[in-house]
């Protein structure tokens, strides 16, 4: 004579496919304040939610959401001048066409609001050189590049600046032109007009 054991609490019924998981047998009970529920219906609800997680990237990937925005955009753009980092994570411009009206990066992140909508102040200082005149600025990508750009030269020559002597492409001197500091460029030499008070870029310097 067969006997029949009573299911234990422990014991899974067999998996039903036509039910679901509301009705199916020994899935989930009430179990005091909580759900109880045997390790199946764990392994299962475990694998809908990384699936969903899985979808919600894809459709991201797919609308060509950008990604999240780098913690720290300071960068070294072409002749290693100081840059902003893009959301990309890969373009690299220089500190001066933040804020030109025009976008540089893909997603336009260099014109946003948030950067632009107060200068200097709404910039991040490492892009920002405060001039001799405390009144005056400019991208920190202008300091050292040999043009007069703060007016006062504060951006080219003393203490604020910093900057190295003329590099290999410059000829040191005191220029007459307003537009340079303490260098001329030697492309300027010997032709046959003067840019150094000392009349050196005409007699000395060659190109």
């Amino acid at each position: 004579m067969n006997k029949t054991h009573p299911q234990r609490n422990g014991d899974v019924a067999p998996f039903d496919p036509a039910k679901p998981f509301s009705e199916e047998r020994g899935c989930c009970w009430p179990c005091g304040a909580r759900l109880c529920c045997p390790p199946r219906c764990v392994c299962v609800t475990s694998l809908l939610l990384l699936a969903a997680m899985v979808a919600i990237v894809g459709l991201a990937v797919a609308l060509g959401l950008p990604p999240r925005s780098p913690a720290n955009r300071l960068c070294a753009a072409s002749n290693n001048r100081t840059g902003f980092l893009c959301d990309d994570r890969v373009t690299c411009i220089p500190a001066s066409q933040l804020c030109d009206r025009t976008s540089n990066c893909r997603d336009g992140e260099d014109e946003q609001e948030e950067l632009c909508g107060d200068l200097p102040h709404s910039l991040p200082t490492y892009l920002v050189f405060r001039c001799g005149n405390p009144a005056h600025w400019v991208y920190a990508d202008k300091r050292c590049n040999g043009i007069n750009d703060c007016g006062d030269c504060s951006d080219e020559m003393g203490s604020l600046s910093a900057c190295p002597p003329c590099g290999s492409a410059w000829w040191s001197c005191s220029p007459v032109l307003y537009e340079y500091c303490a260098c001329v460029p030697r492309s300027l030499c010997r032709d046959s007009i003067q840019h150094c008070t000392s009349w050196s870029d005409e007699y000395l310097c060659t190109p």
